[in-house]
């Protein structure tokens, strides 16, 4: 196994854990800002911990936009996206063994992502999508101060959390929705597929916006 992918794996595994965890065991002591730095904190940190090896995608959307701006071969990304959602599976999993303490006790919740209007929860996915693939793709840009980038891509995801969490309990990320559901029932999975396909349109829309505000970027060597 390449170990870029393995980083993918390990990198998607901490955010499901520490992300979703937050919301399951912490939730009601942080509420929805604390849940929402959770996640963008552990974008952050993985950003500097695992960037050098993979790049830190740890999400299929950004994977998607790394492929239509010519930053990663059609093989890598479908290995990316692979291991991708099998670290989110296990993460889910370790989560879900914390959550029922070992099978003795039931599991309600593993900070799955659900709507209740369908048109809204999908402009808000992609849009939202569409704007950290911006961010991503500005901060990694080969005129930009690479150094940086963890502080701007994390604190960007915590700013979506805040306004998104009451709407869908935000996604933005394929995987880390497709980890949780695979646990927690038939109405997770019947879900899933919006936070599947709208992540996949925001990266499309903010490729998109990134291209025309910065044509001239180059494609990674």
């Amino acid at each position: 196994m390449s170990k870029k992918y393995v980083a993918e794996l390990l990198g998607t595994m901490f955010l499901v854990l520490m992300g979703c965890g937050s919301a399951v065991l912490a939730g009601s002591y942080v509420g929805y800002l604390g849940i929402s730095f959770a996640f963008g904190l552990t974008v952050l940190i993985m950003v500097y911990a695992i960037g050098p090896v993979s790049g830190c995608h740890i999400n299929p959307a950004v994977t998607t936009a790394m492929l239509i701006n010519g930053k990663i071969n059609k093989k890598d990304a479908a290995f990316y996206m692979i291991y991708q959602i099998a670290g989110a599976a296990i993460g889910a999993f370790i989560l879900f063994m914390l959550v029922s303490k070992f099978f003795t006790a039931p599991v309600v919740s593993l900070g799955q992502n659900a709507f209740t209007n369908t048109g809204v929860a999908f402009v808000a996915e992609t849009v939202f999508t569409a704007l950290f693939i911006f961010v991503i793709l500005g901060s990694t840009s080969s005129a930009a101060n690479v150094k940086f980038a963890g502080l701007s891509i994390g604190l960007a995801l915590v700013l979506i959390h805040i306004v998104s969490i009451p709407i869908t309990g935000t996604s933005v990320n394929p995987a880390r929705s497709i980890g949780p559901a695979l646990f927690t029932g038939t109405k997770a999975l019947s879900h899933l597929w919006l936070f599947i396909a709208a992540p996949i349109a925001g990266a499309f829309l903010g490729s998109l916006l990134w291209k025309f505000v910065a044509p001239n970027d180059k494609p990674a060597a």
